[in-house]
């Protein structure tokens, strides 16, 4: 008799196995969506980051020509940075979009140019905002 006992005392019933599996299952769920909102809110990190960059840059282009750049490729061609960031929400960095200004920006200026640069990306961030509108 001992020794049916030891034979089925072996291994895990398959309630065992349910409940272990379930308890996984319900642990995956609460984590998938944390996780993908910690990958936003990284995204929209960057997007600010980026953002600020490029502000700074095309200040900077313009109080140093004496000109606003017409595009964000005067920007690298003038070494005032390596390459154009990728935006990303929508992972090109071809989606920037624009704000060209009829007005100086400064008593240098001699011509107008880009005044401001933002996201391309549709759809609204975590705060509620468009992202154009950043």
């Amino acid at each position: 008799m001992s020794k049916l006992r030891k034979g089925r005392s072996r291994g895990f019933t398959l309630i065992e196995l349910m409940i272990v599996i379930s308890m996984i299952l319900i642990l995956v769920s609460i984590s998938i969506p944390a996780y993908n909102q910690s990958i936003l809110r990284a995204k929209e990190s960057v997007l600010r980051q980026d953002l600020f960059e490029l502000r700074s840059l095309i200040s900077q282009y313009t109080l140093d020509k004496q000109k606003a750049p017409q595009s964000l490729d005067d920007l690298v061609q003038g070494g005032y940075i390596k390459q154009i960031p990728m935006d990303p929400m929508t992972g090109s960095n071809s989606s920037w979009t624009v704000d060209q200004e009829d007005t100086v920006m400064s008593v240098d200026q001699q011509e107008p140019g880009i005044s401001d640069v933002h996201s391309g990306a549709p759809g609204t961030s975590s705060d509620g905002t468009a992202y154009t509108s950043w």
